[in-house]
């Protein structure tokens, strides 16, 4: 797969997952936030949570949960980028890590991917 085609599937899993947290009742503050220590796929927000979501796209679970894919290293990265967010963005909601896993047999031709929503994964 292509450098283009992968970021192509990434950004078809991350509409997914945006889709699929708004009919949960979340809005969707942002999405593909940088800063110089990495990147949040999501920011969503409920009534009671600011969640930062990380998006996990795979064919299926036989090597593990896509979740299971969010190490040490990348929960490091996503609490340092968020802590970046919440300096430049006043926040009254109480933050939370959320990854969203989809799992896509046929990639973008899969008409039903499977979606399961971690709360509060790390």
């Amino acid at each position: 797969m292509s450098g283009r085609e992968s970021r192509l599937l990434g950004r078809w899993g991350e509409a997914l997952a945006a889709d699929y947290l708004r009919k949960k009742g979340y809005s969707i503050i942002g999405a593909g936030w940088r800063c110089r220590f990495g990147e949040i796929d999501l920011i969503a927000a409920d009534s009671r949570y600011l969640c930062f979501v990380e998006v996990k796209l795979r064919k299926s679970s036989a090597y593990g949960s896509a979740g299971a894919f969010v190490d040490r290293r990348k929960q490091e990265k996503l609490r340092l980028t968020a802590q970046m967010y919440l300096s430049e963005h006043a926040a009254v909601l109480q933050p939370r890590f959320d990854v969203v896993e989809i799992y896509a047999p046929e990639g973008m031709r899969t008409e039903a991917p499977e979606i399961v929503h971690v709360e509060n994964a790390f």
